[in-house]
């Protein structure tokens, strides 16, 4: 593996970040006047950055930590309509939800999402009947147009085919829908990508420590770069707030006396080693409101989620033995019990939903997205679901064009004028793209495995040409980064060179898998830094 020590760091277009080092991109940063400063790199933030470029507009967007490093990258990882919603009666925002998600994973990144079928188990005494569910997901899938099929009622025999794991006592019967699954890290990183080919200058571990302030009202932002504590500011006409559960913080710095505006509800998850191949997913009612989760996701079982009140330090969110009781006490009622084995456990995480303030149960809370303007003029959005993440990027751009006074840019082009459906970076078949990484004979170096091609083709896309070019220019680049993931060594120079990573785990936790499971060891740690210190 000697070779691994002397990558050189590779240039590219622009468009990826690439060539602009961190002392560049601070000093654009710090010399222009842009007509967006977005605070926040979660996907709300990044989404909106992606539309505000989209539009005409200058836009700069900064975090304190890594894109998508915090609530952004510990969701359930799915795109879906809400099947609970439809208790509270909420129709229109099934049907929307229905709309985007479809937008998402059959227009806008099909090569980011995939669709995954879920068992929803009936079990005697328990919240819901058959006939009720059954009813359920006809609907749900009615307002899904049916591009999912029609949500049915099957046998619990049939059910246990396709999830071997499934718990049959005292079952009476499985009801079927259709939804979509992601990688939320991978999606979030492809927005941002997107952000940069618009137009957006992008900087994460850069924290803001402070306000500017122009006659009373915010004009931009001082930071402080994390990565080796230079400190610099940013000029902007109009500041976005999008720190997620840190709203709160930043508003203060602009107002100290601004009131409370959101809750915080934490949901924690865990990933475990699968003891069987999974078909389908099992989403299993709880009570009345809440529904468990036991998915199939990369390679591996996904746990969740909880719902509780969080009043704690959003940087110190964590899992606590009470959390594991939790849900592996809940995913029990419908998975059977050497599934659910402590020792098979490679990860866990635990995220933050931004609620609108207020009383009541946090998870009969809506799942808003609001905006707010402070004293200053700065804006603040919190809340809302990763389905509808678009939907969130347009929305507050249509705030951004009803603000009084003169539009941020003469020549801002209307969000109505916009593409529907623009695709991310890397948009095409995965299927046919894995296909070309196994079977272009033309390209030197050792031939891809089977697992490896797919990883590549569902998590970059046509990306993944440029990451097998790497391969088969190094052979110590086209081995695996450990035996049991697929990823290669590759994809740790990518990384670095197309995807702004900074620190050992921006690679394993958020740019590959390697960390959630449970494969990040001390070697291959020590070799992923080796190669980020490499950067050129």
């Amino acid at each position: 593996m000697s070779t691994l020590q002397s990558v050189p760091a590779l240039g590219t277009h622009p468009a990826d970040g690439s060539t602009q080092s961190r002392a560049e991109t601070r000093e654009q940063l710090s010399k222009a006047t842009y007509d967006l400063l977005v605070i926040g790199g979660g996907i709300l933030g990044i989404s909106t950055a992606w539309h505000a470029a989209q539009s005409g507009l200058r836009v700069a967007l900064v975090d304190a930590g890594d894109f998508a490093g915090a609530t952004s990258s510990a969701s359930s990882k799915l795109l879906h309509g809400g099947l609970r919603y439809l208790q509270t009666g909420a129709v229109k925002l099934v049907a929307e939800n229905h709309f985007e998600r479809r937008a998402v994973s059959r227009e806008v990144a099909p090569h980011l999402a995939n669709p995954l079928t879920f068992y929803l188990p009936v079990y005697k005494g328990g919240p819901h009947g058959a006939a009720k569910l059954g009813a359920g997901v006809f609907a749900y899938s009615a307002l899904s147009a049916f591009g999912d099929g029609v949500g049915h009622v099957i046998s619990p025999a049939k059910a246990q085919r396709d999830v071997p794991e499934l718990r049959t006592d005292n079952l009476k019967a499985v009801a079927v829908y259709g939804d979509d699954q992601m990688n939320d890290a991978r999606m979030a990183l492809m927005t941002v990508r997107a952000a940069v080919e618009a137009g957006a200058t992008v900087l994460n571990h850069a924290e803001v420590t402070g306000l500017r302030f122009t006659q009373g009202r915010v004009t931009g932002a001082e930071l402080k770069d994390g990565t080796d504590g230079t400190e610099f500011g940013v000029n902007a006409r109009l500041v976005l707030n999008a720190t997620g559960p840190w709203v709160d913080h930043l508003r203060k710095m602009e107002n100290p006396n601004a009131a409370p505006s959101i809750r915080l509800s934490k949901g924690a998850h865990l990933v475990l080693k699968r003891t069987s191949p999974w078909k389908a997913a099992l989403a299993t009612p709880i009570d009345k409101y809440r529904i468990t989760f036991a998915l199939p996701w990369e390679d591996m079982l996904l746990l969740g989620t909880t719902d509780e009140e969080y009043e704690g330090d959003p940087a110190d969110v964590r899992v606590t033995e009470k959390d594991t009781a939790q849900i592996l006490d809940e995913a029990a009622f419908s998975v059977r019990d050497q599934q659910l084995s402590r020792d098979l456990i490679t990860y866990s995480f635990a995220g933050l939903r931004v609620l609108p303030g207020g009383p009541g149960d946090t998870s009969k809370a809506k799942r808003e997205t609001v905006v707010t303007e402070g004293a200053g003029g700065m804006l603040s959005v919190a809340g809302g679901k990763w389905t509808t993440f678009r939907h969130i990027g347009r929305t507050v751009m249509n705030k951004l064009a009803a603000l009084p006074g003169q539009p941020l840019a003469e020549d801002m082009e209307p969000i109505a004028h916009l593409p529907k459906k623009l695709p991310l970076p890397g948009i095409a078949n995965p299927n046919a793209v894995a296909h070309r990484l196994l079977v272009d004979g033309s390209a030197p170096g050792p031939r891809m495995a089977p697992e490896t091609a797919r990883h590549l083709a569902t998590h970059y896309g046509s990306l993944s040409f440029d990451i097998a070019r790497l391969a088969n220019e190094d052979a110590a680049l086209a081995e695996r980064i450990h035996p049991d993931a697929p990823e290669i060594w590759a994809q740790v120079v990518y990384a670095r060179d197309h995807e702004w990573a900074e620190t050992v785990d921006d690679v394993l936790r958020r740019r590959t898998t390697l960390t959630i499971r449970g494969l990040d060891t001390e070697d291959v740690r020590a070799r992923t830094k080796s190669i980020l210190e490499q950067r050129g």
